[in-house]
């Protein structure tokens, strides 16, 4: 689904976010640039969006995206990312303890299984790296939360099928945002399978959150 709509990805994330996305990976990459780390691997990083943000911001720094779609590598590479691996985050080809920190921009909603996801990450991490995941939300406000989900069910699917001529991935992206925990429950998931200090900030009145979370140490 989303190998079909790759040439026309970023297109499509640039409208219908309102040009909100850059300022949603700014926030994120500037986190992690203040977290300084030497390696970092940015998952389902498809285009490649987070990561050259990233890059950007530390440019010594080893910075890989790591994708299972080769289409959108092929792009993310078009675009200055200097490494990509083909990937599936649900068996990374890194080894334990390897990696100062991890990031995740709108990935983590489309894996398997999101608990096993984190476990995986936990187990690449070195003791005390760090994990950054910038997802979709709910807003909290009512009034709010009501003219998203109008957008997200209704308007979303049209403009996306026109930007992409690809329907379903965006009528799945509205149904995905609604069943995914978010706030509070998704920092208890992310607590409960390897993580410690998880916290969230929701940006632009919650319709998206950054989550942080430091590697729990082994027992």
């Amino acid at each position: 689904m989303f190998g079909s709509i790759a040439r026309r990805y970023d297109l499509a994330n640039h409208i219908l976010s309102c040009g909100a996305d850059f300022y949603w990976r700014n926030r994120a990459a500037q986190i992690v640039a203040n977290w300084r780390p030497k390696e970092v691997i940015d998952l389902a990083t498809g285009t490649g969006d987070l990561a050259l943000a990233i890059q950007k911001k530390l440019p010594e720094a080893q910075i890989v995206g790591a994708d299972f779609l080769r289409e959108m590598l092929e792009i993310a590479n078009r675009k200055g990312l200097r490494q990509t691996v083909v990937a599936d985050a649900m068996k990374l080809p890194f080894a334990d303890s390897s990696v100062d920190c991890i990031t995740v921009a709108f990935g983590l909603r489309n894996m398997e299984n999101c608990g096993a996801a984190l476990r995986e990450m936990a187990r690449i991490l070195r003791p005390g790296g760090r994990l950054l995941i910038l997802e979709f939300s709910l807003p909290r406000f009512s009034i709010l939360r009501a003219a998203y989900r109008l957008y997200l069910h209704w308007f979303l699917p049209i403009l996306g099928s026109f930007l992409t001529n690809q329907k379903t991935a965006y009528a799945y992206l509205g149904e995905s945002i609604e069943e995914f925990p978010n706030g509070e429950a998704m920092v208890r998931l992310v607590e409960a399978n390897g993580f410690r200090d998880a916290a969230a900030g929701p940006l632009s009145g919650g319709i998206v959150t950054i989550y942080t979370a430091e590697k729990r140490p082994m027992p």
